[in-house]
């Protein structure tokens, strides 16, 4: 049986520090589902097409990798798609202070494990809301994010 593994998230955009979590799962996990949570009341800088194209193109040569996107509890989608783990990045501990408790939850409602990984020391300081504002400032985020001409 396969072990497949969900990395949610808004991914608006997806940064060089999501495709370096999405490498290592895959030491781990025989496949990865990159799910886009749909959320109505968050404002995207990218529509969510655009990010599906975007990360689709990324892993394209990579048959372990699909990317979907959902609306709803993650815990929900997780159990519609047979899902039993979620991967999830660390940067540092504020960011493992908020996903621990998200992780609780999620195992609450739905028995779901998350797996965390530590983002590499080089791409630690990428943060996709800041990633987000220098692109609205017009500036180049290419050193943050692979493929950005998919995002224009």
């Amino acid at each position: 049986m396969k072990k497949i593994a969900l990395f949610p998230g808004s991914f608006d955009p997806f940064t060089k520090g999501h495709e370096a979590i999405v490498h290592k799962a895959l030491n781990v996990f025989d496949h990865i589902v990159i799910a886009i949570g749909e959320n109505t009341s968050k404002q995207s800088l990218f529509s969510i097409e655009k990010r599906i194209n975007h990360i689709t193109a990324i892993f394209e040569n990579n048959k372990a990798v699909s990317v979907e996107k959902y609306s709803g509890l993650t815990v929900n989608f997780c159990e519609q798609e047979g899902i039993k783990h979620i991967i999830r990045g660390l940067r540092d501990t504020k960011d493992f202070q908020y996903e621990r408790s998200i992780a609780h939850m999620n195992f609450e409602l739905g028995k779901i494990e998350t797996v965390f990984f530590l983002t590499d020391l080089h791409l630690s300081a990428i943060n996709s809301s800041i990633v987000r504002e220098i692109a609205k400032s017009k500036g180049s985020i290419d050193q943050f994010v692979t493929r950005t001409d998919l995002l224009v």
